[in-house]
C-alpha cells in the first residue's frame, strides 16, 4: 500500500527544518511570531516558512486582530493537534526501540 498525495506532502513539510519544532510549541498553547522565534532559534523567514507550510495544511491557524500595533497569534487546529499526538506516538516508541537495543 502506498502513501497518498497528502500523506506525502505532509511528510515532505515536516522533514523540513523546524517543521516539528514549531507543532510541539503550538502543542503548549497559542503564540505569537516574536515568541515562537525566541523559543525555537529558528531566523524570521525559515519561521515564516514553516508557519505558511502547515497553515495551508490546515495544522496551524493564523488568527490577525485588528488592534494597533498588530497582533497575530498561531494555534494548533484539531488536524494539528492529531499530528502532534502522532509525533509523540511514534517518538515514543523509537524510544523503547532505542531501550531495546
Amino acid at each position: 500500500m502506498a502513501l497518498s498525495k497528502t500523506a506525502r506532502k505532509a511528510l515532505r513539510v515536516l522533514a523540513r527544518r523546524g517543521a516539528p519544532e514549531v507543532l510541539f510549541a503550538l502543542g503548549k498553547g497559542s503564540a505569537r511570531f516574536s515568541d515562537l522565534e525566541q523559543a525555537l532559534l529558528l531566523s524570521p523567514r525559515t519561521l515564516a516558512e514553516r508557519l505558511r507550510e502547515l497553515a495551508l495544511m490546515g495544522l496551524v491557524e493564523r488568527r490577525a486582530y485588528a488592534e494597533v500595533p498588530p497582533r497575530v497569534e498561531y494555534t494548533l487546529t484539531a488536524r494539528g493537534r492529531k499530528l502532534l499526538d502522532f509525533l509523540r506516538g511514534l517518538e515514543q516508541v523509537l524510544e523503547l526501540q532505542e531501550e531495546m537495543r
